[in-house]
C-alpha cells in the first residue's frame, strides 16, 4: 500500500522502519522539512517529503505529531489521497506535560480522537497512542503465539477500521475493536489499557474497566 506518516518522533520513525520493510511505500513528513529526515529515507528507503505532500494518492495516512500541533497542519492535508483513505490518529492529550489547555477537550468533553477529526475534517481511526514505541520494532510476534500483543483500534469508519486492524496483524500485532471514536476516551493516556503490554483477554477487559473521568495527571 502506499502509506504517508505526518511525524518522524519514535511512533512515526518506527513505523517508517516497519512498514517498509514489509514492502510498503512509505512518505514521511515532519515540521521541520524534508531535508531533515534524510537519514532516516536512507535507512528505510521511505522517502522524505513535505508535510503537504504526505498524503498524496495515500491509502493509510498516520497522523503522529503532539495534538497541539494538529491545528498547524497545512489545510487541505488530506485532499490529494485516495478516496477512501483511512487515517490512523496517535495522538494523546496531555496538557500539564505538553500540549496546555485545550477547551473543547475540558469543556465540552471531546475525546482527543474527536477533535483531532474536526481538526482533519475526515474520519479518524484511533490506535497505536498507548504503545511504546520500541514495541513496535521488538514485539511482533505472528498469529496464535502466546506472547502476541493486542492493541486497542476505535472508530466510526468500519471500511477503515478494517484497514487498520489488518495493517496492525500485518506488524504482527493482534487487535481489540474499541467502538467508535466517541468511545476512544477507553484507551486515552490514564485509563488501564493504555501502555499495556497483554493479549487480547487482558486488553478486553482493561477497555471494560475504564472509567469515563479523565484522571487528574491527564486534566488542565
Amino acid at each position: 500500500m502506499k502509506i504517508g506518516i505526518i511525524g518522524a518522533g519514535n511512533i512515526g520513525g518506527n513505523l517508517t522502519r516497519r512498514l517498509t520493510a514489509l514492502g510498503h511505500d512509505v512518505s514521511v513528513a515532519n515540521s521541520r522539512g524534508p531535508e531533515t529526515l534524510k537519514e532516516l529515507a536512507e535507512e528505510t528507503g521511505a522517502t522524505a517529503v513535505p508535510a503537504a505532500e504526505a498524503a498524496k494518492d495515500a491509502q493509510v495516512v498516520v497522523v503522529t505529531v503532539p495534538l497541539k500541533r494538529v491545528p498547524d497542519l497545512p489545510s487541505g492535508l488530506l485532499d490529494g489521497a485516495a478516496e477512501d483513505v483511512a487515517v490512523i490518529d496517535t495522538g494523546n492529550y496531555y496538557p500539564q506535560q505538553r500540549d496546555g489547555r485545550i477547551a473543547a477537550i475540558e469543556d465540552e468533553g471531546l475525546t482527543e480522537s474527536r477533535w483531532t477529526q474536526r481538526h482533519l475534517g475526515h474520519p479518524v481511526i484511533k490506535a497505536f497512542n498507548g504503545t511504546y514505541a520500541q514495541d513496535i520494532l521488538e514485539r511482533p510476534r505472528p498469529a496464535g503465539d502466546p506472547e502476541r500483543m493486542a492493541l486497542p483500534v476505535a472508530g466510526d469508519d468500519e471500511a477503515a477500521k478494517r484497514v487498520v486492524r489488518d495493517l496492525i496483524d500485518e506488524l504482527g500485532f493482534d487487535t481489540v475493536d474499541a467502538g467508535g471514536i466517541d468511545d476512544s476516551w477507553r484507551q486515552q493516556p490514564g485509563t488501564p489499557v493504555y501502555g499495556l503490554r497483554a493479549g487480547l483477554e487482558a486488553v478486553k477487559n482493561a477497555l471494560t474497566a475504564a472509567s469515563p473521568e479523565r484522571p487528574a495527571d491527564f486534566r488542565a
